[in-house]
């Protein structure tokens, strides 16, 4: 649901398939998204003392100063095609006053690093916007020490339901999944996270699914999650699902209202995260 990451094809050209766009107010709905799930996600996120982590795509941030909070004594290589990606995220970092953390401009698809660079490769909301995610898993492996950990977490567009149910707010999501289908991206590639890696030739994969449950017993998801991240999200494409005529403006606009009205106190908003986790033998 975020890090905006052009895709490399095999001759090299780029495409870019991050259908949110780079406006200012899409950081904020990143700094937003990240802030409500840092529980839910990391957790469990945490590495040793002298580890060298790869974070691919770290975008402007919003996953890394939790990696760098989290593993204060691991050193973090965060790497990004966008320069002005990796510069914003410079001044989040340096902002957060964590010291482990180098950038670096570069493209998962040609990465300069030499073989066994890592001990821990990180991939948060990643995969869903590359048309080569199986090529990509197998490009981080290969900077991968022997016995070392990739950990990868993506979401699931179609996990998204609701009440009161709406099938106008099924439809507006739908945009969003349609308009990341045709950028060459996988808006519900978390489902297929754990058959992605195997076949990468990753070993002891395992996947832990993390639902986001939203009622009015939470309002910090309410107001953080269901209105700021998600909704604000699929709000953010209307102006391509128009253009793209995906979906007719009053069909959209009353779908993003029904996904408000989840927010209000007799409604509930359930998505599920999936968080990944392999080895290199």
């Amino acid at each position: 649901m975020e890090t905006p990451i052009p895709l490399g094809n095999k001759r090299g050209t780029m495409k870019n398939a991050y259908v949110h766009g780079y406006d200012p107010r899409e950081n904020i709905r990143l700094q937003d998204q990240a802030s409500t799930l840092v529980e839910l996600l990391h957790s469990d996120t945490f590495y040793p003392e002298g580890s060298r982590v790869l974070e691919a795509g770290c975008g402007v941030a919003a996953q890394t100063v939790t990696l760098a909070r989290n593993s204060p004594a691991a050193m973090i290589t965060s790497i990004d095609i966008s320069a002005a990606s990796v510069a914003e995220a410079k001044r989040k970092v340096a902002a957060a006053g964590c010291t482990n953390v180098r950038f670096q401009q570069a493209d998962i698809f040609n990465l300069s690093f030499e073989p066994d660079s890592f001990d821990h490769v990180f991939v948060c909301f990643v995969l869903e916007h590359l048309s080569r995610p199986m090529e990509a898993l197998h490009l981080l492996k290969r900077v991968l020490r022997a016995g070392g950990t990739i950990t990868v977490i993506e979401g699931d567009h179609g996990s998204a339901y609701f009440h009161p149910d709406s099938e106008a707010a099924h439809r507006a999501i739908h945009c969003q999944v349609e308009l990341q289908r045709r950028a060459g991206g996988n808006a519900m590639i978390g489902r297929e996270l754990y058959p992605l890696l195997c076949k990468a030739g990753y070993k002891s994969v395992r996947v832990s699914p993390r639902m986001v449950y939203v009622d009015a017993s939470k309002p910090e998801l309410v107001d953080g999650f269901t209105r700021k991240t998600f909704t604000a999200m699929i709000e953010g494409v209307r102006e391509a699902a128009l253009k793209a005529e995906i979906m007719e403006n009053d069909d959209f606009d009353r779908g993003i209202r029904d996904l408000y009205r989840t927010s209000e106190d007799d409604g509930v908003f359930c998505y599920t995260f999936f968080k990944a986790f392999g080895e290199k033998e």
